[in-house]
Formats: C-alpha cells, sequence, structure tokens
C-alpha cells in the first residue's frame, strides 16, 4: 500500500523529509517496533479518543500508556473515551484498520503530542499499512508538530 493521499499531501505541503522503511507484517504497536527492529521509544502511536465534540488525536511513544485524564486536562474535553474501531474507520478510510499515522492533522482532527517524543533522535510512524513506517529526524518530527499542543500525558506501563 501506498502512503494514503491525506498523509502524503501533508507531509508534501510542508516540505517534511522522511524515510519509508519497511517491515513484516504487524498486528500491534509493539509488534512493529519488533519486527522494523526499532525501539519502542521511538515509535510514535496513535490514540483516538471521543466525545460528544468529535474526536481528537494523542500521539505518544509506543512503549508508553496514555494517561486519559491528564490528556483530557490538556485537551480541555472532559468526557472523552477511546474511540471504537468502527469509528475510527470511518475517519481513516484510506488506512488499514489499526495503522492511523499519528498525524491527525492531515485528517482534520486535533492532535495533541507526547513531550516525550521529543527527546529521540529519530521517530518512526506508522504510515496507514501494517507493513511500512516513516522514519524522520527529531528536527523534522518537531517542524512536523510543531504547532499541535505538547504536554506530558503518557506513562511507562510499570507505573
Amino acid at each position: 500500500m501506498s502512503i494514503p493521499s491525506h498523509l502524503y499531501s501533508y507531509l508534501d505541503q510542508r516540505g517534511t523529509q522522511y524515510e519509508i522503511c519497511t517491515h513484516e507484517h504487524s498486528r500491534s504497536s509493539a509488534e512493529t517496533a519488533r519486527s522494523a527492529h526499532v525501539p519502542a521509544s521511538q515509535l510514535a502511536k496513535s490514540v483516538i479518543l471521543q466525545d460528544d465534540d468529535g474526536c481528537v488525536m494523542a500521539v505518544l511513544p509506543a512503549d508508553r500508556v496514555l494517561m486519559v485524564g491528564e490528556f483530557s486536562r490538556l485537551a480541555g474535553r472532559y468526557r472523552l473515551r477511546l474511540a471504537d474501531e468502527d469509528r475510527i474507520a470511518s475517519l481513516f478510510e484510506d488506512c488499514e484498520r489499526g495503522a492511523v499515522p499519528p498525524v491527525g492533522m492531515a485528517w482534520g482532527i486535533p492532535t495533541l503530542v507526547d513531550d516525550e517524543l521529543e527527546s529521540n533522535e529519530v521517530v518512526y510512524m506508522e504510515v496507514g499499512d501494517h507493513e511500512q513506517l516513516l522514519r524522520m529526524s527529531r528536527e523534522q518530527f518537531h517542524e512536523l508538530m510543531r504547532a499541535q499542543p505538547h504536554g506530558n500525558f503518557s506513562k511507562s506501563p510499570m507505573h
């Protein structure tokens, strides 16, 4: 599968530089990191939440879990819950189920970025299928996400 047109256009319009890396088919972000041989801390995953006002995307490292309360506070939306798979599929029709790129802005979805991702030299992200990742430098990722709200809303699953 090629890069979804929404994502390709968004990256192209901003002059974002990236590489495409292929990997074995995977079903989760943790499996993606393993099959692509990249640290899960460098893989940006997306979590879609919804409330009566619509959907919002949290972008965080694949090795961390979303703190919904912190995220809701930062987003100023207090009735957020995880969006169901059918809702997500209808928003991201040009992506395979479960492979949502962490660039909600390309689909007009408000996107908030966890500060943990900014500490990486390199950031990887789903492309919209289960066999490719985008690889970009910290500078390119920062530039891509510069206009999005940032904050601390993830934690290690051990805590």
